[in-house]
């Protein structure tokens, strides 16, 4: 018989949580989209092009997109 996954792993937290980004500028000035958990994201010509894929990624819900007020970085 199968074990029921433990709801409190990270994998299965994370898997549950809505999609949420971040969009800002990386150290050397690329327009980067960050999802909040590490489960995305990518560079961008513009500010535009990154908050139009983010929005897409969220199904366009209210407060699933922000602006970083810190540099950042895509997680390797």
């Amino acid at each position: 018989m199968p074990h029921p996954v433990d709801a409190a792993t990270p994998a299965h937290r994370s898997a549950r949580l809505p999609l949420a980004f971040l969009v800002g500028r990386s150290a050397e000035g690329h327009w980067l989209a960050v999802e909040t958990h590490g489960l995305g994201g990518g560079i961008f010509r513009t500010c535009r092009d990154a908050l139009h894929y983010a929005a897409a990624e969220t199904g366009r819900r209210p407060d699933a997109v922000r602006l970083a007020e810190t540099t950042l970085a895509l997680a390797p």
